[in-house]
């Protein structure tokens, strides 16, 4: 079994277009059991950190309405994680509730710091890990080496909300992510996944924090729908190494914790 933890539909603001078609190709072709997805149509700046124009805007209601009609018209196989705007909207009762109703499919909150262009403990941040906790629903935030997204920050919310759980996304891009790892192993409330996480990293993890605390991520369909194949310049993709390699480093027990029982228990799948 595989559940794929990091899956987005949206984007067009950005320099994206993840297509809902796209996503149940991807999953059905490459045997993905389930997965939990989120709408990059929240993202609220673009990669130079310059604001979205209003046109291009999409209210959270709006994208996470989109995400949930997607995810509930495929229930046996995807969930949503809902996206925020923590930089240009504020947590109101519409918003609330449309998660609140919705939690057999919303299985947790996700921000992107980076294309939100606010760093991960800044106080604008409060209130929906406060949400996340009302809720009980992991927090899922990208990392990466820059000052919105470095897993340091994580780490500070990490020990300030000890009842909520934080997933690194990326377990730290554009970095050798021995720093996360390092982090991660120091609170027990602080996981991570494996989107465009090498597979020495991998490993390296699973020995340091153990197998419980990874979760397979992809980014699907980033790189089209083919991500799990092949990258955008067609070669193999560092996914495959973790259909097919990872289970021979590790145990069997582990190599099912990472690729869908760590899943199971934490979004309560």
């Amino acid at each position: 079994m595989i559940i794929d933890t990091h899956i987005h539909i949206g984007g067009k603001a950005g320099t994206f277009d993840m297509k809902e078609s796209d996503v149940l190709y991807a999953i059905q072709t490459y045997h993905i059991d389930k997965a939990i997805v989120s709408n990059a149509d929240s993202l609220e700046f673009d990669a130079n950190h310059v604001i979205l124009p209003e046109k291009l805007q999409v209210s959270q209601y709006n994208s996470n309405v989109r995400m949930i009609n997607f995810a509930r018209n495929n229930s046996s196989r995807l969930y949503a994680a809902a996206w925020i705007k923590p930089n240009t909207e504020r947590l109101d009762k519409q918003f609330s509730e449309l998660l609140e109703r919705n939690l057999d499919i919303v299985k947790a909150i996700k921000v992107h710091p980076f294309y939100s262009a606010l760093a991960f403990n800044n106080e604008k941040m409060y209130e929906y890990i406060e949400l996340a906790r009302k809720l009980n629903l992991p927090m899922i935030t990208h990392t990466a080496n820059d000052k919105f997204s470095n897993p340091e920050l994580v780490f500070e919310m990490a020990k300030k909300y000890p009842d909520v759980k934080f997933i690194m996304a990326h377990l730290e891009l554009d970095s050798d992510n021995k720093r996360a790892t390092e982090l991660c192993a120091q609170l027990p409330n602080l996981y991570a996944d494996t989107a465009w996480v090498s597979l020495d990293s991998a490993i390296s993890f699973i020995k340091k924090c153990g197998s419980e605390k990874l979760l397979f991520g992809s980014d699907t369909p980033i790189d089209g729908r083919d991500t799990y194949l092949k990258n955008k310049e067609g070669k193999r993709s560092i996914y495959q190494d973790y259909f097919f390699e990872l289970e021979k480093c590790i145990s069997p027990a582990e190599y099912e914790n990472v690729m869908y029982k760590n899943a199971q228990r934490i979004f309560s799948l």
